[in-house]
C-alpha cells in the first residue's frame, strides 16, 4: 500500500510537525531539518483529527475513525493519555472532530453517532441539565439557488446567514422549553413569547404534509419603533422581481401548434 498523508498539524511553537498517515501511524518531524523524530503507534484506523495544545508545545491530541483519542507528548514520542469512545450496544463511535478549550484544561469531541464528548476536570453535573437530543430546526431544511446562483433557504427565500437565530428542537422536531432556547446565540434576552416557535403545516412537492416553524421573527424585529431589516427587504424585493420575470417569460412562450390551431390558455 502506498502511504498517504491524511492530516498534518504544527505544534504550538512550530518546532515540530505531526503527520497522520493512512497506515495508522503518526509521524513527528523536525520542522527545520525535516528529520523524522518519532513514530507514534496506537491508532487502528485512519486519523483525521490532530489538535495542538493552546499553550503547551509538548502536547498534541489525535483522534480517528477507530474511536481512539490519544494525548501525546511529541517531544518524547510517548502516549500520555488514552480514551476509547465505546457506545453501549453499538460498538465504538468514530471521532470526527476535537477542540481544546482556550485554557487547555478541557477538550470536546464529536462522533459519528451525533454525540458531544467533553473531557476535563471536575464533575459533569453542569452538563446534566442539557437534553439528550439537540438540533436546530433549520439543520435539514432544503436550499435553493436564485438567478445569481446564490444559496437561499427554500421556505423563507432568505440567505441562510441573514435568517434569525434558529430554534432548538429534538430529533422529531418538537421545540425544547424556553430555558433551552435562550442557549442559542441571539436569543439570550428574548421574551418568553418570542422563544416559543409558531408551528404550521405545509405541503411538500410530493404531497406530504409536514410540520414547519413559521414564526421566524426575532424580538428585535417584533419590538415597536424598530424598522425591519433593510437587507431582508432587499432580498424579498429581489425575489419578487425574479418571480415576476419568470412569470412574464412563461406567458410570452408559444403554447400550441405552429399551424394556428392552438388550444386556449387557462386563466
Amino acid at each position: 500500500m502506498k502511504p498517504k498523508v491524511t492530516m498534518i498539524a504544527w505544534n504550538q511553537n512550530d518546532n515540530y510537525v505531526v503527520t497522520a498517515v493512512n497506515n495508522h501511524l503518526l509521524k513527528v518531524w523536525n520542522s527545520s531539518t525535516g528529520q523524522l523524530l518519532h513514530d507514534l503507534v496506537g491508532h487502528a484506523d485512519e486519523v483525521f483529527v490532530l489538535e495542538t495544545h493552546p499553550f503547551d508545545c509538548r502536547i498534541m491530541l489525535s483522534a480517528g475513525h477507530d474511536g481512539n483519542i490519544f494525548i501525546w507528548d511529541i517531544t518524547k514520542g510517548t502516549k500520555t493519555k488514552h480514551y476509547f469512545n465505546m457506545i453501549e450496544g453499538q460498538g465504538h463511535g468514530a471521532v470526527f472532530d476535537c477542540k481544546f478549550s482556550p485554557d487547555g484544561q478541557h477538550f470536546a469531541c464529536t462522533d459519528s453517532h451525533g454525540h458531544l464528548l467533553i473531557f476535563g476536570f471536575g464533575c459533569s453535573r453542569p452538563y446534566e441539565k442539557i437534553p439528550d437530543q439537540m438540533f436546530f430546526h433549520t439543520d435539514y431544511r432544503p436550499l435553493i439557488r436564485d438567478s445569481n446562483n446564490y444559496v437561499l433557504d427554500e421556505q423563507t427565500q432568505q440567505a441562510p446567514h441573514l435568517m434569525p437565530p434558529p430554534f432548538l428542537v429534538d430529533v422529531d422536531g418538537n421545540p425544547h422549553p424556553t430555558k433551552y432556547q435562550r442557549l442559542v446565540p441571539g436569543r439570550e434576552n428574548c421574551a418568553d413569547e418570542h422563544l416559543i416557535p409558531q408551528l404550521g403545516y405545509v405541503a411538500t412537492s410530493d404531497g406530504e404534509v409536514v410540520e414547519q416553524v413559521i414564526g421566524q421573527q426575532t424580538v428585535d424585529q417584533d419590538e415597536p419603533g424598530l424598522e425591519p431589516s433593510i437587507l431582508d427587504g432587499m432580498i424579498r424585493q429581489l425575489q419578487l422581481e425574479q418571480d415576476q420575470r419568470t412569470g412574464a417569460d412563461q406567458e410570452s412562450a408559444p403554447n400550441g401548434p405552429q399551424n394556428g390551431e392552438g388550444t386556449p390558455r387557462r386563466g
